[in-house]
């Protein structure tokens, strides 16, 4: 699934191409993603593109009528620039098409993806309103865990997986950031001192700014938006290394289901 690093991976990839063009065309070969995509949508043609930014793992389009596209990449979603007479693609299901002969298209096998219109700030938008922090932002630091975390009998790595308490933490990130701050994943949420915390908003920070930087996890079929693989996978310390030894202290690497997710860790440099 690409999670934030891929998000903001394929907004730079795909920011200097829509900035300041007119849609000229939309295109909607499949409008059953996870929510249908609206009628409306036509009526964005023949507006600009003022701004693009990324909320948690939706990219936000800011159009020149101050209406937004919210845009979702969902299990399995690629948005990629092509060449607007380029032949479509299996599972192509949405396409924005520009000036200068260039389009914008949505592929989604699995169709957990979404393309949406508002017109109302999309902060206010119910399914952004009540997001947590971004957590590269100065709002999420080891002061907001700690006091996130009050009566949070919950293991901490299901805690900062919460989209309530950070955005944009998913497995990957999850664990490798318990990793370096030498926290088990079990770990009640409640328990974990303030010191703690601060390593671990630190750690998150790091994982995810590394992420970024490096493209992105390459994960099944995940493509940035030139088609393009991630290239995070190979730096990961623990996650989907169960029976591997630790690359820092040589112990075996142990795999716990957490929240019906595995979550791996080492039972010596995770306290």
């Amino acid at each position: 699934m690409p999670e934030l690093p891929e998000v903001e991976t394929t907004l730079q990839g795909i920011k200097p191409w829509l900035l300041g063009q007119e849609i000229v065309a939309v295109n909607v070969f499949n409008a059953s993603l996870r929510w249908p995509i609206p009628t409306e949508i036509n009526d964005i043609v023949g507006l600009t593109i003022e701004h693009l930014h990324r909320r948690a793992k939706y990219i936000l389009v800011k159009l020149s009528d101050q209406s937004h596209l919210l845009m979702h990449l969902g299990m399995s979603g690629v948005i990629r620039m092509v060449d607007s007479n380029e032949v479509y693609q299996k599972h192509d299901h949405f396409e924005l098409v520009l000036g200068q002969g260039k389009a914008l298209r949505l592929n989604d096998p699995r169709r957990f993806g979404c393309v949406l219109l508002t017109s109302v700030d999309p902060a206010q938008h119910t399914l952004l309103q009540k997001l947590g922090p971004e957590p590269l932002s100065n709002d999420f630091d080891g002061q907001w865990l700690k006091k996130s975390a009050k009566k949070r009998q919950i293991a901490v790595k299901t805690f900062i997986m919460s989209n309530q308490v950070v955005v944009g933490v998913g497995n990957i990130y999850a664990a490798e950031s318990l990793f370096l701050a030498g926290i088990r994943p079990t770990n009640q949420a409640t328990k974990i001192s303030l010191n703690k915390y601060q390593q671990l908003a630190a750690t998150i920070k790091q994982v995810l700014q590394k992420a970024i930087d490096l493209g992105g996890t390459t994960l099944k079929d995940f493509r940035n938006a030139d088609g393009k693989p991630g290239y995070f996978k190979q730096e990961l310390y623990v996650y989907g290394r169960a029976g591997q030894p630790c690359l820092v202290c040589g112990t075996v690497i142990k795999n716990q289901v957490i929240g019906q997710r595995a979550s791996c860790y080492c039972p010596k440099c995770q306290k």
